[in-house]
């Protein structure tokens, strides 16, 4: 059983105050794209990724992919939308006439563990979707708009989702196409194939495979990197 991967790096990264996006920010001497990268092949089930840029990054992105390689696996470039769900889809209607199983990764996210990867593709192929999540563990308030506690939201069957979020492809390309033609919008594409009645199953995630969203996001991460590196040195 193999999958692709569709690695979403198209976004602006506007909360990081930089120049760049999050993706192409330097962690630790490497761009953070390269990180994600390097943690995704270490998975034996991977056959492509279909890294999905904006278009004015492409330079850039082709520089950095010439400069670390090599990867071990074909890597391809797709332009991408305005909004993550567009970036998405432009990624599903690049993928290969053969490709069955596809995972949708954050390039923020650069601590996947291969074996939780691995397990979502093999979720998603028994069952047709796999959203990777984690249970929350604080106490959820809902509050009105004045910021008065109006309820305690119980939390035992509240998870977090991350990425990857693996599907069989033809259930995430109707998913994504019903919700272009009736103009719905959803934050994960795990919620696209809820609302056409596709069945998703929660794989295990980790606390580490966070997205790297704000400076201090950047530092934790920096952190993690030099405590691994210790450790393996």
């Amino acid at each position: 059983m193999q999958a692709d991967v569709i690695l979403v790096a198209a976004g602006k990264g506007k909360r990081m105050g930089a120049e760049l996006p999050k993706p192409f920010l330097s962690l630790l001497g490497a761009p953070l794209l390269v990180h994600t990268l390097r943690s995704v092949i270490k998975s034996a089930l991977i056959r492509k990724i279909f890294l999905v840029i904006a278009p004015e990054r492409e330079p850039l992105c082709r520089s950095i992919l010439l400069s670390y390689k090599p990867f071990g696996i074909p890597i391809s470039l797709v332009h991408g939308g305005i909004e993550r769900q567009d970036s998405v889809r432009l990624g599903l209607a690049a993928l290969d006439v053969g490709s069955e199983i596809v995972a949708i990764h954050d390039a923020a996210r650069p601590f996947l563990d291969p074996e939780i990867l691995d397990r979502s593709i093999v979720t998603a192929a028994e069952h047709g979707g796999a959203v990777v999540a984690i249970p929350v563990k604080d106490t959820i308030k809902s509050i009105a708009e004045d910021g008065r506690v109006i309820g305690t939201i119980p939390r035992q069957k509240l998870w977090m989702a991350q990425t990857p979020q693996t599907f069989q492809v033809p259930i995430i390309r109707e998913a994504h196409v019903r919700a272009s033609a009736e103009k719905a919008t959803a934050t994960d594409d795990a919620a696209l194939v809820e609302r056409v009645g596709g069945i998703v199953k929660v794989v295990l995630g980790s606390v580490l495979n966070f997205k790297i969203t704000t400076p201090e996001d950047f530092q934790l991460a920096e952190m993690i990197l030099k405590t691994e590196i210790k450790a393996s040195g």
